[in-house]
């Protein structure tokens, strides 16, 4: 029995008759959050550049995996081998390049056909009662939004909707900070949280261009203000003060003070 059966066994096992009352009552309903938490550990292990602890993550989001699929099996919808089969049909049939006569020379290339393939897959629109044809189709809509923002950005570049240089995205970014300056002194707070989101979905855009990932960068920029911040906390608390304590001036002569130290 290899890796893989022994897997689907000790599903069984734990799903049937003098199993885990635990497992035994799950549904895919109570599973979501779980699948949602190991796919966010599994990114902060590629994070943290820890293969050990990568393989272990990747571990626990296969269970996932397999958790639904017995589920399903029990429903008689479809099994393991059955999602295993699905996503290398549709890896050979996006692949033409690959496993065809077709030809891709340029990432472009792939995109372009990967694209081209998956609308034909979608054939039919929204309109008409069949799926949505539209380039932005099956983005999940349970996304981050920051992430969210950065792949309807991508795709919507695919189409043309792009700027032609990284420099016009910053331009951008400008103007959109201006247009929320003046809302704030408008004192238009629904306007201002308008602006704030366009601001937002165009540093997505400069990230995306810039193959950046804009949810991996945020998570950076965070934990290095949780670390300056620590620093200061720690350092007042060390003076006997506290932050609350302190003027704007010392605040920034500390939080100063704790970026020359890193």
């Amino acid at each position: 029995m290899d890796s893989t059966d022994r897997l689907i066994a000790i599903m069984a096992r734990l799903r049937g008759e003098g199993g885990c009352p635990w497992d035994r009552e799950q549904t895919p309903r109570t599973l979501r959050p779980y699948v949602l938490e190991e796919a966010h550990e599994v990114a902060e292990a590629i994070d943290g550049g820890d293969w050990d602890e990568l393989r272990d993550e990747l571990g626990d989001l296969l269970l996932q995996v397999a958790f639904l699929s017995r589920i399903a099996e029990e429903e008689g919808r479809f099994r393991f081998d059955d999602v295993a089969a699905a996503i290398s049909d549709k890896l050979e049939r996006r692949h033409p390049h690959v496993f065809g006569d077709a030809q891709a020379k340029r990432v472009e290339d792939v995109w372009r056909r990967w694209d081209e393939i998956k609308r034909a897959e979608k054939a039919g629109t929204a309109e008409d009662g069949g799926p949505d044809a539209s380039r932005l189709a099956g983005i999940p809509r349970g996304l981050p939004a920051l992430g969210r923002a950065a792949a309807v950005a991508d795709k919507a570049s695919r189409a043309g909707f792009d700027w032609p240089e990284p420099a016009g995205i910053v331009d951008k970014l400008a103007e959109e900070t201006a247009e929320l300056r003046a809302a704030l002194a408008a004192g238009d707070r629904d306007h201002a949280e308008e602006e704030l989101g366009d601001l937002l979905f165009a540093a997505a855009s400069l990230a995306r261009r810039l193959k950046i990932d804009p949810e991996g960068a945020l998570a950076r920029a965070t934990a290095k203000f949780v670390a300056r911040f620590r620093s200061v906390e720690e350092g007042a608390a060390a003076d006997g003060v506290r932050l609350e304590d302190l003027g704007p001036a010392e605040l920034d002569r500390r939080w100063n003070a704790a970026k020359r130290a890193e």
